[in-house]
């Protein structure tokens, strides 16, 4: 299982500057990809503006049917714990996966070589760190999470904190 780290006060040459973001709306979502390969989230940091709408872009460039689930470490936990029993699942039909209500976060599968885009709001009082993580087989296991990072409108950080996984 993997830990929630908080760091202060980076480097500034370790953590990348934020570009200016303008934060979408729901008639204007800003878009976001994310590509998901073997084992990793590419970018690694997702700026996201608390309240703010995206459109985002789930690519899986990976060899692997991957997932995407967005919610803080509880609703990673729930995913995990479901989805043990489809790791290596007996012959016939998939083990059909799911999580307790209030538990579900932002969940997209997607299949090798396939892109799916959703529209989501971010929560605008996000209480916790969000996360990013895939719970198919063993990945989350082998590192397969990623960073959200809370900015402001105009990409800066509302303090020093970066959320990882």
């Amino acid at each position: 299982m993997l830990g929630i780290v908080v760091v202060a006060g980076c480097d500034a040459s370790s953590v990348p500057a934020t570009p200016a973001i303008t934060p979408g709306t729901s008639a204007a979502p800003r878009q976001v990809n994310v590509i998901l390969k073997d084992y990793l989230f590419l970018p690694g940091i997702v700026d996201l503006v608390p309240g703010e709408t995206i459109t985002l872009n789930v690519v899986n460039g990976g060899l692997d049917v991957h997932e995407l689930v967005l919610g803080p470490l509880a609703v990673q936990e729930a995913w995990e714990a479901a989805e043990a029993p489809a790791a290596n699942p007996p012959p016939g039909a998939t083990p059909v996966v799911s999580v307790p209500p209030g538990l579900e976060g932002l969940r997209v599968v997607v299949s090798s070589g396939a892109t799916r885009t959703v529209t989501y709001t971010v929560p605008s009082d996000i209480a916790e760190p969000l996360l990013l993580g895939c719970h198919i087989s063993d990945h989350w296991e082998r590192g397969m999470a990623g960073a959200i990072r809370l900015v402001g409108p105009g990409g800066v950080p509302p303090s020093t904190r970066t959320q990882s996984p």
